[in-house]
């Protein structure tokens, strides 16, 4: 597949595991119960005939209008703030459409969401799916996007304004002594503060339940009896979540980069902690043997994760000048980040070893920051979108904080820096930001089987540094319908990444139904 700068920039914005941002005081980590063992309860499936008080919402007509991107419709859906007490008010959610070219032969409609949470759907399809997915598919399909609830265009939750955002990212999430852990503790504190002050009424029905069912409510609207999926990274929880809502309306999903929904918080942390230290070590391995060209020096890779360790440590007392205009310093929360981005895709490995070099050679870390910001969605402004706000929103709402005190972090430390030399302990720290969350959460680790579905096609990368590859294994071994698509290589998710094993395999199940058989291995 022939992905353009633009498509491969969308993807590293868009592709994100369950938690996004790991290595900053706006670590988006998916927070679950405390513990290590995996849940035992499943989640049950929704009545088959729709209740009475939502058939207004499963009977609405879409105005369809342009939207400023050529090719593109759009319109809103209403669907209820809450689905326990519809008569207490409607949300808008915006839903966005490229419709089928291939004269007599449109399947239907074909779902697309990013990940996250809090990746744009829209803005993913109109930068990447409905424009590089195969021709094939998007000739066949309309291609169709909604941003979920608090996302996007989507009644977005807000939390803090440019300026406090840049201060909140550069908080130190590798806390020296106690009074810095304080410091860590109150920027959650304040982060979550802001997110109540200003977004209160949406906060409480932003839950990938909620999510799933909006887009059941979609599926409805669209005229599709079953719902076919594309989801990428959190967008296999979302689909997966759907299938256990609704298994008889399962069309064709695909969920690729897949997370596991029975993890309970310290083991789904740690997990990705270790598939941060893999990817890294992936891209080292490849650094050290550039010789002269790799900022780490030459040598093995468990050296060059000593030395970039060893670079943090002098950000964390003195941070970088940039040559950049925003005026910002690189300190270690930007560096980690910045990092942590290129781990995502290979293709973005040259940009970190340049960026590495600017800031370790020459001492300056504009190259760091600009992978950071592209990480955060930080506009040239100051400005950011909305995906750290929903994020946070979404996974604290999901599931019950993985910490709940400083001291729980602190106990769990060795844990994660044995996972990761270089990553763990901010990691660890970092996901300590759900314990100051003004909503209670309403979900907990859970199996999903959707049984009586048709058969799913779960992607896994076997060095995926955000949803590692247990996790693919163990959310097809759960889904009754499960088929296992393993591609053994870098990066985060495998479809249009260029192995033309995973590609045609995909497109073939999404153009004529027909499923891999499960355990399938491509390179």
């Amino acid at each position: 597949m022939d992905i353009s700068r633009r498509a491969r920039r969308s993807r590293l914005l868009s592709f994100r595991t369950c938690g996004t941002l790991f290595v900053t005081a706006g670590l988006l980590i998916s927070g679950c119960s405390s513990g290590s063992s995996t849940a035992d309860a499943s989640m049950a499936a929704l009545p088959r005939s729709t209740p009475a008080e939502l058939a207004p919402y499963y009977g609405q007509k879409l105005s369809w209008h342009e939207c400023g991107v050529p090719g593109f419709e759009c319109a809103s859906m209403k669907v209820p703030l809450d689905y326990a007490e519809p008569d207490t008010g409607d949300i808008k959610l915006a839903v966005a459409r490229k419709q089928a070219t291939k004269k007599g032969g449109r399947i239907g409609s074909l779902l697309v969401n990013p990940g996250g949470p809090g990746g744009s759907a829209i803005g993913y399809l109109q930068s990447y799916a409905a424009l590089g997915y195969p021709e094939e598919v998007r000739a066949s399909y309309d291609m169709v996007a909604v941003d979920p609830r608090g996302v996007a265009r989507s009644e977005p939750v807000t939390c803090l304004d440019g300026k406090r955002m840049d201060a909140y990212t550069q908080t130190d999430v590798t806390p020296d002594d106690r009074g810095e852990a304080e410091k860590l503790s109150t920027a959650f504190e304040g982060f979550a503060d802001g997110c109540e002050s200003r977004s209160a009424t949406v906060l409480p029905h932003v839950s990938t339940v909620e999510a799933a069912r909006d887009m059941d409510v979609l599926r409805a609207v669209l005229g599709d009896e079953k719902l076919s999926y594309v989801g990428a990274s959190y967008g296999t929880f979302l689909g997966a979540t759907y299938a256990g809502l609704y298994p008889e309306r399962v069309g064709r999903l695909v969920l690729d980069g897949a997370m596991d929904p029975s993890l309970p918080a310290r083991r789904m942390n740690r997990d990705q902690t270790a598939g941060f230290e893999t990817a890294f070590r992936s891209f080292a391995k490849d650094c050290v043997a550039r010789g002269a060209e790799c900022p780490l020096g030459s040598g093995s890779p468990e050296g060059a994760g000593k030395r970039l360790k060893s670079f943090f440590r002098d950000l964390d007392g003195a941070p970088l000048s940039a040559s950049d205009t925003s005026g910002r310093k690189l300190g270690e929360a930007l560096a980690t980040t910045g990092v942590i981005a290129a781990m995502y895709d290979e293709g973005a490995w040259p940009q970190l070893r340049d960026a590495l070099t600017s800031a370790i050679k020459d001492k300056d870390g504009a190259g760091l920051l600009s992978l950071s910001d592209s990480y955060y969605e930080r506009d040239g402004d100051g400005s950011y979108a909305n995906l750290m706000f929903a994020n946070a929103a979404v996974n604290c709402l999901d599931l019950p904080p993985a910490f709940t005190s400083p001291d729980e972090v602190e106990k769990a430390l060795p844990e994660f820096e044995k996972a990761s030399p270089v990553f763990g302990e901010g990691l660890a720290w970092s996901s300590l930001n759900c314990a100051y969350w003004p909503v209670e959460a309403t979900g907990g680790p859970h199996r999903i089987e959707a049984e009586g579905a048709a058969p799913i096609v779960v992607v896994g990368t076997t060095r995926d540094p955000a949803t590692p590859y247990r996790w693919a294994k163990a959310l097809a071994s759960q889904l009754s319908s499960g088929r296992l698509l393993t591609y053994e290589g870098d990066g985060h998710t495998a479809y249009g990444r260029g192995s033309e094993c995973v590609d045609s395999t995909i497109n073939a199940y999404l153009l004529k139904g027909t499923a891999p058989e499960d355990g399938k291995r491509c390179s």
